[in-house]
C-alpha cells in the first residue's frame, strides 16, 4: 500500500487550525503529541490521543443512534468534509452497512433533498454561463485529477431530472472509487454540468442550488460538453472521464462521440452491463445452461438494457457464435411494448434487438409468449414483476432468473421476498437495491445487490494504474468474467449470484489486474508492463489509515 503523503504539489503541509480544517490531513484527536508540537496543534485539541479504531467506534456509535437514512447520509457527508481518512476507514471496514447510505438507495433521497441538506461544496459546478471559462475553472482545482465523474443531472437513478442536485451521484461514485478500489481521494474530481432543469418542482424550490431555467439543448449543449472535454484533457492529461446519469438521448451519442477519442466510459451503459452479465453467468452455473441458449427479456430498453444486451452479445460472439444469432438471445420491452421489427418508432440503440414477432403491448403477455429464461428489470417502474409474472416464470423454468435492478427501492420491479415467494423459492434473484435475507421452506436465501460498485472501481483503478489511453468493451467483458470467477459455491448455495460486498477491495484489485492486462496486451498502456501486474495494482491502492507527519 502507498504510504507517501499525497498533498498539493509544491505546497508545504499547513499548521495549526489550517491543518485541522483540511480534510485530507486532519486526524482530529488522533494527532500524536509529537505531531501537535510540530504543527502547532497543542491546545487546539483535547489532551487525550485516540486511535483511529477508537474514532471509528465512536463514529459508528453515533451513526447507529440515527434512524432516518437521510440523517445518516448527512452525518457521513459531514465526516467526509472534515476527515477523509476516517470517513474512508468507516466505509471500508463496514461496507455492507455504509454503502447503502452513501450510495444507492439513500443517495437518491439525498439528491432530491440536495438543496436542503447542502453544507459545503464538493467538486466543481459548470454552467452554460461559464462558456469560454471552463479551462480556468478546471485549473482552479487544487489537485491533479486522475478520474472525473460528470453528470448533467437529467436522469438520476430512477428519479429523472434532478438538475444540479444530481451532484450527489458523482460525489457518491468517487467515494466508492476510493473506498472499494483504493484510488487516492486527491485523484477524484466530481463535476456537475448544470444546463438547467425541466423539473418544475426544482425551478420553484427556493433551496434549489442550480440555475433557474429550462435545459439548454441542441448545439449550445453540445458546444458546452465539447469545451468541457477539451479543457479537461488539456488541464488533466490522460484523465479518465466517466459519464454518469445522462438521459438516453445524450448518453449513447456522447459515448459514441468520445469513446475512441479520449479515455472514457458510461457506467449506466457499460458498468451495469458487466455486473448483470456476472449475475447471469453465476445463475448459469446453477442451471447448467449455456449463455447462447438463453432467452433474456429486458423490461426497459434504455441505457442499461441495451448496454447489457450488447455485452451479452459480445460474450456469445467470443464463443464463436455469429453476431446475428447472438442478438436473438436478447429481447426488449419498452413503454409501448415488445420491441419488434414492424415498429417504426424505435431509437437507434433498440434496432439491433428488434426481432420478427407480433407486436405485444402487455408485459405479462410478452412473458407468456416468449417464455424467457430470464427477466431483467431496468425501467424504474416499480412492481412490474407481479405475482402473475413470477408464477409464469416458475412454470416456464425449473430455476427462473429474475433480476429486479431498478433503484431506488421504490422503483424495484419486485422485492426479494416477492421474487422468492412468487416462484416457490426457485428464483435466481439479484436486485438493484438492498433487500434482507428471506427464509422460505426452512431455507434462508441471501439476495445480493447487482450494484455497479462491483465493477467500476476496479475498472477505474486498472485504467489509472496502466495509464490506459482508452476504455474498451473487452475490458468490461474481462471485468465481468473476473467477478463471476470470484463467486463461490457457498455464495451460490445460499442464492447469492455475486460475492459479498465485504470483499470489494479484493474484487477491485482482481478486476484492475484484468483490465490493466488488456491495456498492456493491446498497446493502450502509457507505461511498460510490470513483472507482476497484481502487485503493481496493490502498491497503488490507498489505505485509509493515518500516516505519521513526523
Amino acid at each position: 500500500m502507498k504510504t507517501k503523503i499525497k498533498y498539493r504539489a509544491g505546497v508545504p503541509l499547513p499548521r495549526g487550525i489550517d491543518m485541522l480544517h483540511d480534510p485530507l490531513l486532519n486526524k482530529g484527536t488522533a494527532f500524536t503529541m509529537a505531531e501537535r508540537d510540530a504543527f502547532g496543534l497543542r491546545g487546539l485539541l483535547p489532551p487525550h490521543v485516540h486511535t483511529q479504531d477508537e474514532q471509528v467506534s465512536r463514529t459508528l456509535m453515533n451513526l447507529r443512534q440515527l434512524t432516518a437514512p437521510l440523517d445518516k447520509f448527512v452525518a457521513l457527508n459531514a465526516l467526509h468534509d472534515r476527515n477523509e481518512a476516517l470517513f474512508f476507514r468507516v466505509v471500508c471496514d463496514n461496507v455492507d452497512e455504509i454503502q447503502p447510505i452513501i450510495y444507492t438507495p439513500t443517495v437518491g433521497l439525498a439528491c432530491q433533498s440536495f438543496g436542503r441538506i447542502f453544507q459545503r461544496p464538493r467538486g466543481l459546478f459548470i454552467s452554460a454561463a461559464d462558456r469560454g471559462h471552463i479551462k480556468t475553472i478546471l485549473r482552479g482545482w487544487p489537485q491533479q485529477a486522475g478520474i472525473i465523474v460528470v453528470t448533467d443531472g437529467e436522469r438520476i437513478l430512477g428519479l429523472g431530472d434532478q438538475g444540479a442536485n444530481g451532484m450527489g451521484i458523482p460525489v457518491g461514485k468517487l467515494s466508492l472509487y476510493t473506498a472499494c478500489a483504493g484510488i487516492h481521494p486527491t485523484l477524484c474530481l466530481p463535476i456537475a454540468i448544470d444546463v438547467g432543469t425541466n423539473n418544475e418542482t426544482l425551478l420553484n424550490d427556493p433551496f434549489y442550488i442550480g440555475v433557474r431555467h429550462k435545459r439548454i439543448t441542441g448545439p449550445a449543449y453540445d458546444e458546452l460538453i465539447e469545451e468541457f472535454i477539451t479543457a479537461a484533457q488539456e488541464t488533466f492529461p490522460g484523465v479518465l472521464i466517466q459519464f454518469e446519469d445522462f438521459a438516453n438521448h445524450n448518453a449513447f451519442r456522447l459515448l459514441a462521440r468520445y469513446r475512441d477519442r479520449i479515455c472514457t466510459f458510461n457506467d449506466d451503459i457499460q458498468g451495469t452491463a458487466a455486473v448483470v452479465l456476472t449475475g447471469i453467468l453465476s445463475a448459469l452455473r446453477v442451471t447448467g445452461g449455456k449463455l447462447a441458449d438463453q432467452r433474456l427479456l429486458f423490461f426497459g430498453a434504455g441505457e442499461a438494457a441495451t448496454g447489457i444486451a450488447d455485452l451479452v452479445v459480445s460474450a456469445i460472439v467470443a464463443q464463436g457464435i455469429p453476431e446475428s444469432a447472438a442478438r436473438q438471445v436478447c429481447w426488449l420491452v419498452d413503454s409501448r411494448g415488445l420491441v419488434v421489427k414492424s415498429r417504426t418508432d424505435l431509437a437507434p440503440q433498440k434496432l439491433p434487438y428488434a426481432h420478427e414477432h407480433a407486436a405485444i403491448a402487455d408485459f405479462p403477455a410478452v412473458v407468456r409468449a416468449l417464455k424467457p429464461t430470464a427477466i431483467i428489470g431496468v425501467a424504474a417502474v416499480g412492481g412490474t414483476f407481479t405475482r402473475e409474472v413470477l408464477e409464469d416464470m416458475a412454470r416456464i423454468n425449473a430455476r427462473p432468473i429474475v433480476f429486479a435492478l431498478s433503484n431506488p427501492t421504490s422503483k424495484a420491479e419486485c422485492t426479494a421476498s416477492e421474487a422468492y415467494q412468487g416462484t416457490g423459492g426457485k428464483a435466481l434473484f439479484a436486485c438493484g437495491s438492498p433487500f434482507d435475507p428471506v427464509t422460505l421452506g426452512g431455507n434462508t436465501l441471501v439476495p445480493r445487490q447487482g450494484n455497479n460498485s462491483y465493477i467500476f472501481p476496479g475498472l477505474g483503478l486498472g485504467v489509472i494504474v496502466s495509464q490506459s489511453r482508452r476504455v474498451t468493451d473487452e475490458m468490461f467483458l474481462a471485468a465481468a468474467r473476473t467477478l463471476a470467477a470470484l463467486v463461490t459455491e457457498a455464495d451460490l448455495a445460499q442464492g447469492s449470484l455475486l460475492p459479498a460486498l465485504s470483499r470489494l477491495r479484493e474484487i477491485s484489485a482482481a478486476i484492475a489486474t484484468a483490465v490493466a492486462t488488456i491495456a498492456y496486451e493491446r498497446g493502450l498502456a502509457g507505461k511498460a508492463r510490470p513483472a507482476d501486474i497484481l502487485a503493481d495494482v496493490k502498491s497503488e491502492m490507498y489505505d485509509p489509515r493515518y500516516q505519521s507527519y513526523i
